[in-house]
């Protein structure tokens, strides 16, 4: 008898028709469900719950009290072609809920080598993270959204269902996306854009107040997309002109993801 494996199994609960790698390294107060495969270089952390069919492999570090639902695909080789094999990571933070057909990818050694989801996210149907995503806390992708590589995803945004991003776009900090959209460009902390592609229409501000924005707060937002979206300058003159408005913490982030966007920033 196994003793090590005996003691372990002991301390989770792991289906009997489930298979996982010995060298997996399964944390006390894991479930796995049946029919689910758990490859070699797998980390899963404290009481996560990984449900039936559910294919965990590469090099993946789950963290704690995560939920993922049947048949997600955990941790699969990019589908970039210039992968050839080389090691890469993804990393999923504590508390997200992974919902069924997710699919969440390594990274590639020409994006940084790790594809990284922070804490307490929601993953809805069939979403999609390609390598080299870098996913912040509190953020929702709703079922069918799309992520290509290399896009970075702040926290509290939403994607909404059947939107796509292209690789290397940014969205900031509480944006939201309208489903069906299609985003080639940069999407400003704050903002809600919408479209096919999609363009900034407002600001977010029922999300605002559902996360208890002050007014001063919002109005400061508000007074940043009427320069940046609704004025007659371009980018740089807008920022010169934010910059002067009275200095709040959103100001601040607003400009400092305006200045750094190499894409542009969708309009």
């Amino acid at each position: 008898m196994n003793t090590v494996a005996t003691e372990r199994d002991s301390l989770m609960k792991i289906h009997s028709t489930a298979i996982v790698h010995p060298k997996a390294e399964i944390a006390e107060g894991v479930e796995i469900g049946p029919y689910s495969i758990i490859r070699e270089n797998v980390k899963i952390g404290k009481n996560t719950v990984i449900g039936p069919h559910v294919v965990v492999e590469g090099w993946t570090e789950i963290g704690e009290e995560n939920r993922i639902f049947q048949f997600a695909s955990i941790g699969a080789v990019s589908q970039d072609l210039k992968y050839h094999g080389e090691k890469a990571y993804l990393k999923i933070g504590n508390r997200n809920t992974i919902r069924e057909y997710v699919t969440l990818n390594i990274g590639t050694e020409g994006g940084g080598g790790i594809t990284q989801i922070g804490d307490n996210n929601l993953l809805m149907i069939s979403a999609h993270v390609a390598h080299d995503c870098i996913l912040g806390n509190n953020i929702i992708i709703a079922n069918n959204g799309t992520l290509a590589g290399h896009i970075t995803i702040d926290d509290g945004a939403i994607i909404g269902g059947l939107a796509a991003i292209h690789q290397f776009c940014k969205v900031g900090k509480m944006a939201i996306i309208g489903g069906c959209s299609k985003v080639v460009q940069d999407i400003p902390p704050f903002m809600m854009a919408d479209g096919h592609p999609a363009v900034v229409r407002s600001i977010n501000l029922v999300g605002l107040q559902r996360k208890n924005y002050s007014k001063e707060s919002i109005q400061s937002i508000k007074e940043a997309y009427k320069t940046l979206y609704r004025s007659n300058l371009n980018t740089s003159q807008a920022i010169d002109e934010i910059a002067k408005l009275s200095e709040t913490n959103e100001l601040r982030t607003i400009l400092e993801f305006v200045k750094n966007s190499s894409r542009g920033i969708s309009k």
